[in-house]
C-alpha cells in the first residue's frame, strides 16, 4: 500500500473556491485569474466573490463594506481577553484566543454575516494587541477608510498612501485562498463536525501558526537582513546550499513552475519601490539564488515563491515583522470561512483512516 504520510496528492474535497495548478503556474478564484483580480479589484470585492460566487454590484459592495466597517469596533469582552493575556503570549496565540471567544450569531449552519463580522474584527484585534505589547496606545479604527487602509492606519496612526494601500491589498488578495492547504483543511475538518464558525477558524489559525505554513515571509526577511548587501548575497547563499540548508522564499510544495502570486507581487514591488535600496538587494538576491539553485539542485524546478515578494511588500508598507503571519491570517480568514460555508452546504464528517504499523499481541 503506498504511503499517504502528509496526504500528498490525496483528494479530500471538491471545491468551487480556488484552483491551484502547480504544473502551469495558475491560481484561479471562482473562474477568475487571481493575479488579475489583485491588480484590478478591491479586497472586499474578492471576499464577496469567494463568499457568494460572484463579484458584487455597487449596492452589494457598499453593503459588504458597511458590514466590515461596523465590525471594526471590538466588543468589550474581546478587549478584556486581549488585555488579560500576558505580554509574552505571541500574536498568533492571542489572535487564536480572541477569535475563539467571538460568539457567532448562528451556530449552525454558518452564515456569511458571521464570516463578515469576524473578518472585520481581525485587523483591529491584531492592531490592538500589537500596540499593547509594544507599549503604545491602541489607535481606534477610522470608519472612513477602506478595510485595508484602516488596518495600516491602526498600526501606525497615520493614513497610508494609496500606493501602500494598493500594494498590501494586492498581497491580501493573492493570499486570500489557496486550495486545500493545511489551515484550510483544519478548518474544514472542524466544520464537518458541525462546530461553529469561530471554532473552525480557531482550528485554522492553530495550523497557520506553525512555521512550515504561515511564517515564511518572516524567515525571508531574516535571510535578507542577514545578507545585508549585494556583495554578500552570493557567498551567503552558496554557504547555505553547501550546508544543505533551504533558501527561504524559493520552492513550493505545489508549484513546479513560477508561482503566479510571486510574479504579480514582483511587478507591484517594482512599481512601488524602484528607488528603495532594500528592494534592490531583494531583486539582486533573487537573481543569485535562482542561478545557484540551478547549479546545486539541477532539474528541481525551484522558483521564487509568494513569501519572497510578500516580505518585500510587508516591509515597504511598514508591517512589523512579529505580525507578518497574523497579517496573512487577516486575508486567509475570508478563504477559511468560505470553505466552512462550502463544507456546511454539503456536509459529511471528515473521518479518514490510518494504517496501524505497531506491534501485535503474541
Amino acid at each position: 500500500m503506498p504511503s499517504v504520510n502528509g496526504l500528498a496528492d490525496i483528494v479530500a474535497a471538491e471545491t468551487e473556491l480556488s484552483m491551484v495548478d502547480g504544473q502551469r503556474g495558475r491560481l484561479v478564484y471562482r473562474g477568475y485569474e487571481a493575479p488579475a483580480l489583485a491588480k484590478t479589484r478591491r479586497f472586499s470585492e474578492v471576499a464577496h466573490l469567494l463568499w457568494t460566487g460572484r463579484l458584487p454590484d455597487p449596492s452589494e459592495l457598499r453593503e459588504l463594506e458597511t458590514q466590515l466597517t461596523e465590525a471594526r469596533t471590538l466588543p468589550p469582552e474581546i478587549v478584556a481577553i486581549l488585555d488579560a493575556l500576558p505580554p509574552e503570549v505571541d500574536m498568533m496565540s492571542a489572535l487564536r484566543t480572541a477569535v475563539s471567544a467571538i460568539r457567532p450569531r448562528q451556530i449552525w449552519p454558518p452564515t456569511i454575516e458571521d464570516a463578515t463580522r469576524i473578518a472585520g474584527m481581525m485587523p483591529t484585534i491584531v492592531a490592538y494587541r500589537h500596540a499593547k505589547v509594544t507599549g503604545q496606545t491602541p489607535v481606534p479604527p477610522r470608519l472612513d477608510l477602506s478595510h485595508v487602509a484602516n488596518y495600516l492606519y491602526m498600526l501606525n496612526g497615520r493614513a497610508p498612501s494609496e500606493a501602500h494601500t494598493r500594494a498590501l491589498e494586492a498581497y491580501l488578495i493573492l493570499t486570500i485562498d489557496h486550495g486545500l492547504n493545511a489551515s484550510t483543511f483544519a478548518g474544514r475538518v472542524a466544520a464537518s463536525t458541525q462546530s461553529d464558525l469561530s471554532a473552525a477558524l480557531t482550528a485554522a489559525l492553530a495550523a497557520m501558526k506553525g512555521p512550515l505554513h504561515g511564517g515564511a515571509p518572516s524567515l525571508v526577511m531574516d535571510m535578507l537582513d542577514e545578507i545585508g548587501s549585494r556583495e554578500n548575497a552570493a557567498p551567503f547563499l552558496r554557504a547555505k546550499l553547501e550546508r544543505g540548508e533551504r533558501l527561504m522564499g524559493f520552492g513550493h510544495r505545489v508549484y513546479k513552475t513560477r508561482d503566479p502570486r510571486a510574479e504579480a507581487l514582483r511587478d507591484i514591488v517594482i512599481e512601488l519601490t524602484q528607488a528603495d535600496p532594500w528592494f534592490d538587494l531583494a531583486a539582486h538576491t533573487e537573481t543569485i539564488a535562482l542561478r545557484l539553485l540551478e547549479e546545486y539542485k539541477p532539474g528541481r524546478e525551484l522558483y521564487t515563491n509568494v513569501e519572497y515578494w510578500a516580505a518585500a511588500i510587508l516591509r515597504t508598507v511598514e508591517i512589523p515583522k512579529p505580525i507578518y503571519t497574523a497579517t496573512f491570517s487577516i486575508s486567509r480568514v475570508v478563504g477559511w470561512s468560505a470553505h466552512v460555508l462550502e463544507q456546511a452546504a454539503n456536509n459529511r464528517l471528515i473521518r479518514p483512516q490510518s494504517t496501524y504499523v505497531g506491534p501485535l499481541p503474541a
